[in-house]
């Protein structure tokens, strides 16, 4: 039996909750669902090879589905609470960052936004008092949203810095290099003014074939980031590569994620992936992404991967301790 403990840093709470909480969350709620049983409701909230082929798919479950049962304080709360139980109970997870935007709950301003902060706040301590788990929020800025929305979740990701909120991200479908290019700029003071407050950054990119490794270049170069989502096209690059370790960015790596939107094809790519990061001297973790989502667990990620030979012994023990070190939780 696993014994030891494990910290997860990249875990989304849209894609986190059991089908079944979501399930009494929507009924309490009056929620319209477009199936008409249980059974179809798991199979609508879940990832399956037949609907879910690109990134855009994978989103597109959370964005229709799982981000709006959520969006009430007596939802968010209540996810919140349970995530943070189910992993430690499922995987001995005893410290969690929990990422999830605001605005994306509030209903398009029908719910009041620092009711919605205030209610993922109390559900991450009632779950930390009961389980003894460190626990904190990142909040997503969203590359779709205009960027005048995307500064009120700045703004109350750093008013409520001292109440759990431990970092910022960065989340959203990059398009192609040209448009990256000249979005990235947009985010550049955000990041400041948040490393500023003192909260921690991190950012998605380097996730789909589309921006190949160029997303991680340019966000290395222009914004700085704590630790990087995915990352994982940087392993075709020798310049993102050399990059990543001179900065000593961090990689948040989601195995199952990756391979569930295409991403990433099989797990011997993955292997390629991961050889490559290590013999550039670049530090990753394993992360869950969204465990119901992907139907998968931290104590899984790290055992597929090193079932498949793609970390031995001592790899899978410097990313586990790693993902510890270098949490945005108690540095501030």
């Amino acid at each position: 039996m696993d014994t030891k403990t494990y910290c997860d840093l990249h875990i989304h709470v849209g894609a986190s909750v059991a089908p079944h909480i979501l399930w009494s969350i929507a009924h309490s709620q009056g929620f319209k669902l477009p199936v008409k049983n249980y059974w179809e409701f798991v199979e609508l909230i879940t990832v399956n090879p037949r609907k879910v082929r690109t990134l855009d798919d994978y989103l597109k479950i959370l964005h229709e589905w799982t981000e709006k049962i959520q969006s009430s304080p007596a939802a968010i709360e209540r996810s919140v609470y349970e995530i943070i139980g189910k992993e430690y109970r499922s995987s001995r997870v005893s410290q969690i960052e929990l990422r999830f935007n605001p605005m994306k709950r509030n209903l398009g301003g029908e719910r009041d936004l620092d009711h919605i902060i205030h209610a993922a706040v109390r559900g991450m301590d009632l779950a930390s008092l009961e389980y003894g788990v460190k626990a904190g929020l990142i909040f997503c800025l969203a590359r779709e949203f205009p960027p005048e929305i995307n500064e009120i979740i700045l703004q109350k990701a750093i008013k409520y810095r001292h109440r759990g909120v431990v970092g910022i991200d960065l989340a959203g479908t990059e398009r192609n290099a040209i448009e990256l290019n000249a979005s990235v700029d947009q985010y550049s003071s955000m990041f400041k003014r948040a490393r500023e407050a003192g909260l921690g950054t991190t950012i998605h990119t380097g996730e789909t074939l589309s921006t190949a490794a160029d997303g991680v270049i340019a966000v290395i170069d222009r914004l700085k980031p704590d630790r990087i989502g995915h990352g994982i096209r940087a392993a075709y690059s020798a310049d993102a590569l050399k990059r990543l370790a001179d900065s000593g960015t961090v990689l948040e790596l989601c195995p199952t994620s990756n391979l569930h939107t295409r991403a990433v094809r099989h797990l011997e790519e993955f292997k390629y992936i991961i050889g490559a990061f290590t013999d550039a001297g670049v530090r990753y973790t394993i992360n869950t992404d969204g465990t119901y989502l992907c139907s998968t667990s931290l104590q899984r990620e790290f055992k597929v991967l090193e079932e498949a030979d793609i970390l031995n012994e001592q790899e899978s023990e410097r990313a586990r301790a790693l993902a510890f070190e270098v949490s945005f939780i108690d540095k501030g």
